[in-house]
């Protein structure tokens, strides 16, 4: 309600001049809100899904990694071989990967991981080909734990 007294509107509706007054309640809400939201932006940015360090451009590798030939496409997942034949990638849910050769450790790229394989691998050693049971996709035999 607002009255006008000599042609100056006076009342609630009219702003008052100088600065404005909060209460108590309003200056907690204001600081309890601002701490809630900071306390939630490492949880939602832990939610969401990491390239892990991939570039999202990187759908290819092919390289001579000491003295193997490593390749990999990105076709609804890794395709990755080494020498020639199939080496098994699987992608963790935090978004690093590992390798059925080195499946204790994981590595933030699929790259990485196919490097970390062939670490693995001894001299003169080669992966098995694949016959279609997992056991045989790897190197297979005493290649250490890394636990």
């Amino acid at each position: 309600m607002s009255v006008s007294v000599g042609g100056v509107s006076v009342g609630r509706d009219s702003a008052r001049p100088g600065p404005v007054r909060r209460t108590r309640r309003e200056a907690l809400r204001g600081v309890f809100g601002a701490a809630l939201a900071v306390a939630l932006v490492p949880v939602v940015a832990a939610s969401r899904p990491t390239r892990s360090g991939e570039d999202p451009g990187d759908t290819a590798f092919d390289e001579t990694y000491r003295g193997r030939r490593i390749r990999g496409v990105l076709r609804d997942g890794w395709q990755v071989t080494v020498d020639g034949r199939p080496l098994h990638l699987m992608r963790r849910a935090d978004g690093t990967w590992l390798s059925m050769v080195d499946h204790y450790r994981s590595y933030p790229t699929a790259l990485e991981a196919t490097r970390a394989a062939v670490d693995e691998l001894s001299p003169g050693r080669e992966l098995r080909e694949a016959d279609g049971s997992m056991r045989q996709m790897h190197m297979g035999g005493d290649h250490g734990v890394h636990a």
